[in-house]
């Protein structure tokens, strides 16, 4: 067959023929170019169209693209078109394994991001310094404390048992799931202590109810930086023990440190507690002298203030001069209004929410339903209760079956009148 091929071909003709109208290929589309595309994407589509592109050209492989795709996957909340992408990679490095790892984490799926570390571990990769910590958050937030042990037991035969991130990470864990005598254990063994790993035991301690133990530590602190004081100084306002809490806030002051809206909020709770006006009005003051803008949630806390230190109409000043207002700051205002008797100015309220596109919650109905409480209108109380379930799939809770059953008592009152 070869040689008969080869005894028909003509000498007159060239053994290959060009093309007339030759075909230029585009360029090839680099990473550079993806990275930059990547950079401009504005949503998820976007993402999945440059995706597309990049299966097309060649780079899915890529190293600095994968780890963009993913880093935007997460901040889309897309988690399971990450893990499409992670499964195509050929031979993820370590570093990869840690953000799916750290993404699902963050995303409150723990249970897929311990999923994902075991599969990292079965399948041989090493992991590094950065596995561990990410690991062990993901315990925290599910109280596995035994799968906790493991994963540091791991650490520590793998080199990395002395890590101070990771040793704050697992101060953290022990106390979080219950066991502050091995969180303080943990805290003792450190060979060396930032302020970090100060804040972090003060702050376990105070979450233990532990608020004596917490101060003596805290004045043992070498440095101390604004966490660290805000951390006491929250944990003895959230404890009823507000006093103490402006106590501390004169040491602040006295060593010189400035605090930050945190602190602020703090202290809000503190005069709450003691149904003092006057100071609260003191610390929105000096919010203000000491150029504090006054945001959501700094905002939210004095509105909150105002309204249980009996000074409604502070509370509507702080609520409209506010700029920037979080479902919080707008759930604060309903609720204040129908606790003082204000029912229809918070149903009023709620409607200019839904109006801006502010989608309700759970709490905001408790204010509502209270609202149609005060007013005494059992119809629109009803017609409330269906609404929340029927336009936003909102499942009753106590509160909202509370404000309906004292709705139900009022109208069999009033039929009971009636009949009389």
């Amino acid at each position: 067959m070869a040689t008969c091929l080869s005894s028909s071909y003509s000498p007159d003709y060239p053994r290959t023929r060009r093309n007339p109208f030759p075909i230029y290929k585009s360029p090839r589309f680099t990473s550079e170019e993806t990275l930059f595309l990547l950079q401009k994407c504005h949503n998820f589509k976007q993402l999945k169209q440059i995706h597309a592109k990049i299966i097309k050209t060649g780079l899915s492989q890529d190293q600095s693209v994968v780890t963009k795709l993913l880093k935007l996957c997460s901040s889309y909340k897309k988690m399971d078109y990450a893990t499409l992408i992670f499964e195509k990679i050929t031979n993820p490095t370590t570093f990869t394994w840690n953000l799916m790892i750290r993404f699902y984490t963050i995303s409150d799926n723990s249970i897929q991001a311990l999923m994902i570390y075991n599969l990292m571990i079965c399948k041989g990769v090493n992991p590094d310094k950065f596995t561990f910590p990410f690991a062990v958050k993901a315990c925290a937030s599910l109280s596995l404390i035994e799968k906790g042990k493991e994963v540091q037991m791991l650490a520590l035969k793998s080199g990395f048992g002395g890590d101070i991130y990771l040793q704050n990470v697992l101060m953290d864990f022990y106390f979080k799931c219950g066991d502050s005598d091995y969180g303080r254990k943990v805290f003792d063994r450190m060979p060396v202590r930032t302020v970090v790993s100060w804040t972090t035991l003060i702050s376990g301690l105070v979450s233990s109810g532990e608020l004596d133990d917490a101060l003596l530590v805290f004045d043992q602190m070498p440095v101390r930086n604004v966490v660290a004081w805000t951390a006491i100084i929250d944990g003895f306002a959230r404890s009823e023990r507000p006093q103490e809490a402006f106590e501390l806030f004169r040491r602040m002051q006295a060593d010189n440190v400035r605090p930050n809206e945190f602190t602020l909020v703090s202290l809000l709770i503190a005069c709450t507690q003691l149904g003092s006006l006057k100071l609260g009005s003191w610390i929105h003051n000096f919010a203000l002298e000491n150029g504090f803008k006054i945001g959501s949630f700094l905002g939210t806390a004095l509105i909150d203030m105002y309204s249980k230190c009996a000074s409604l109409e502070y509370a509507r000043q702080v609520f409209y001069n506010m700029e920037d207002k979080s479902l919080a700051t707008w759930n604060s205002m309903i609720t204040s209004l129908g606790v003082h008797g204000c029912g229809e100015e918070a149903l009023y309220l709620f409607a200019k929410m839904e109006k801006e596109n502010v989608k309700p919650d759970a709490i905001t109905f408790v204010g509502v339903l209270c609202a149609c409480v005060h007013i005494n209108d059992v119809d629109m109380g009803r017609r409330y209760f269906e609404y929340m379930s029927d336009r936003y799939g909102i499942s009753p809770i106590a509160e909202h079956l509370d404000c309906i059953s004292e709705l139900s008592k009022r109208a069999n009152m009033l039929d009971e009148f009636a009949i009389q």
